[in-house]
């Protein structure tokens, strides 16, 4: 961290912070990544681990840049290209929704990178509003794949964790605990992160799995 000069944290979660950063000597700002101490938590350490690999693998305009990895005293840091805002932050300055062509502007891209990430075979598993990067210039770039894995075939007999996506975003299949799931949670999420942006309000705003359960069906 030596290199980078912190500007105050972005986001926090619960398996880390993350900190706007500008470069030392080139002054470039850049988002990184605190885990916690990724050695005491297997929960952690694992998310950290998924997250380099996959971003290490999957390079494309829509997604978002891994620029640098380090570990220093049991804790991972991944260093990012800053992006402006998220689409969270764009909804809640405009709770009727945002216009239409802004929608599709923003939409279109985030199915690209979903598209890309599903032909590569992996899931992201926690698509929402905020983990949609947007640029000044309204490129989209879809971020943190700490969720995200890779499908195996049937043959390999293919059983995932249900506990993946923010719960207003969680498929059916994922709320009544299904092991063996696919690129449809993402489709899913999808649908969902489409009426908020026309609306500016959540479509299923459960408050429990049930209640998520409840707000589907009815």
């Amino acid at each position: 961290m030596e290199r980078y000069e912190s500007l105050g944290p972005v986001g926090e979660g619960s398996y880390g912070i993350v900190l706007k950063c500008r470069h030392r000597d080139s002054g470039r700002l850049v988002a990184i990544k605190k885990f916690l101490d990724s050695d005491q938590d297997k929960t952690v350490k694992k998310i950290a681990l998924r997250e380099v690999k996959l971003l290490r693998q999957l390079r494309h305009d829509n997604l978002v840049n891994l620029l640098e990895v380090w570990k220093r005293r049991h804790r991972w840091y991944l260093v990012f290209e800053f992006v402006d805002r998220t689409l969270l932050e764009d909804l809640e300055q405009n709770p009727n929704g945002l216009d239409l062509s802004t929608c599709r502007t923003y939409l279109f891209q985030v199915l690209r990178a979903v598209d890309f990430c599903h032909q590569q075979n992996v899931i992201h598993r926690d698509i929402k509003p905020e983990n949609i990067l947007i640029s000044r210039d309204s490129v989209v770039k879809l971020c943190d794949f700490g969720f995200a894995r890779t499908i195996l075939s049937p043959s390999e007999g293919g059983v995932y964790t249900d506990y993946v996506a923010t719960r207003w975003y969680r498929a059916p299949e994922l709320l009544v605990g299904d092991i063996k799931y696919g690129k449809p949670v993402d489709v899913w999420a999808l649908g969902c992160l489409v009426i908020e942006m026309l609306t500016g309000q959540p479509l299923f705003p459960g408050d429990s799995d049930l209640d998520q359960i409840f707000h589907i069906v009815r």
